[in-house]
């Protein structure tokens, strides 16, 4: 499939996991594609290098999300290397675990900058640069609908923070036929959360489809809201948990 030849994407995180799995299936799909990165060097390269080998222009920039300056220059990097932006896909994001009562300044900061002003900084250096008809897609989590387990809840608040930016978002850029949406993971197998890791006979539990999804389950739905099949969809929030949240 090649629907989105042409297009120029940049996916915020890309060096590993579910974003290194949007920007492959995005260049899979005709994008040429720059990601961010923050400290995964030979990772970031390691994926522009496949990008690459599918006859794409790949770029991989350093940026700290919770660097305001960082994330403005990144994505005037990214738009001067690509030639202009058609796809924007924040998936950059960070995780810290513990009860309120407990959790220190630094770890509340360090979600809310990363999480949310990150997002908004990008997706607001970002706008000016967006061709119409372009696509912004944020990658959230099921966890900002339901919080099973103690100790979420600071992370919760952030990821439910996507819905009110989502649905606003959608309402300022719809007059150039720009679609904004949500796409919610449930636990999906990365090094962070593993398939075999502490929580996850917890977490298949309480799926009807019972296993941990794989980064190309969740790389597939971005690029289908990311293609002409979903120009009449925006503000939306795409849940692929297996279930979880059922």
């Amino acid at each position: 499939m090649t629907e989105l030849t042409g297009k120029r994407a940049l996916v915020t995180g890309g060096s590993r996991g579910i974003g290194a799995a949007i920007a492959l299936t995005l260049a899979d799909r005709g994008a040429d594609v720059a990601i961010s990165y923050e400290r995964s060097t030979e990772r970031a390269e390691d994926i522009v290098q496949q990008i690459e080998s599918k006859g794409r222009r790949g770029f991989a920039l350093q940026a700290n999300g919770a660097d305001p300056a960082a994330v403005r220059h990144m994505v005037d990097a990214a738009v001067e290397a690509l030639g202009g932006l058609d796809i924007l896909v924040n998936n950059a994001g960070t995780f810290r675990h513990g009860l309120i009562a407990e959790l220190n300044l630094e770890d509340i900061d360090t979600l809310l900058h990363v999480n949310i002003r990150g997002t908004v900084l990008t997706t607001q250096s970002a706008i000016p640069h967006m061709s119409d008809r372009g696509r912004i897609i944020t990658i959230g989590s099921n966890l900002a609908e339901r919080v099973p387990f103690p100790g979420l809840t600071m992370y919760a608040l952030t990821k439910s923070a996507y819905h009110g930016f989502t649905r606003g978002l959608a309402r300022e850029l719809g007059p150039r036929n720009i679609t904004v949406n949500l796409v919610q993971p449930g636990p999906i197998d990365t090094e962070l959360n593993p398939a075999d890791g502490d929580s996850a006979a917890a977490n298949r539990s309480m799926m009807p489809i019972a296993r941990y999804g794989d980064t190309s389950e969740i790389a597939s739905v971005v690029a289908f809201a990311a293609s002409p099949a979903a120009s009449f969809m925006t503000g939306s929030v795409l849940t692929a948990d297996g279930g979880y949240n059922a």
